[in-house]
C-alpha cells in the first residue's frame, strides 16, 4: 500500500501563511464567498497559481508563496487541490461552472 512521504518544509513562516490563507478560503462559512469570488474572475477553481495571483488568497498569501522553494510549492499545490476537492457537494454543484473542465 502507498504511503505518502513526510517531507520536510524549508520555509516554515512563509508556507504556515499561505496554509492559513487556503484553511480561511476553505473554511465552511467562508467557502461559498471564495467561490463567488472565483467565479467573478472568470476562473477555474483548480487553476491554483491564477487564483493566488489575482490576490483571491490575498496580497500576504501571494507575497509568501513567491519566497517558498519547488519543494514548498508543491506541498502547497497540493493542500489547496485537495482542499478543493473537499468542498460539499451541494456547493460544488451551485458552481459547477468553475469546477467544470472544458
Amino acid at each position: 500500500m502507498f504511503e505518502k512521504p513526510v517531507l520536510e518544509v524549508e520555509d516554515v513562516r512563509s508556507y504556515d501563511i499561505v496554509r492559513s490563507a487556503i484553511q480561511a478560503a476553505f473554511a465552511s462559512p467562508t467557502t461559498d464567498k471564495f467561490l463567488k469570488r472565483v467565479a467573478a474572475e472568470r476562473l477555474r477553481v483548480r487553476d491554483f497559481e491564477l487564483v493566488l495571483s489575482k490576490g483571491l488568497l490575498g496580497q500576504e498569501a501571494l507575497a509568501a508563496y513567491g519566497n517558498l522553494g519547488n519543494l514548498d510549492r508543491g506541498q502547497i499545490r497540493e493542500l489547496y487541490l485537495a482542499s478543493v476537492e473537499h468542498v460539499a457537494p451541494e456547493l460544488r454543484a451551485k458552481h459547477l461552472k468553475i469546477y467544470a473542465y472544458y
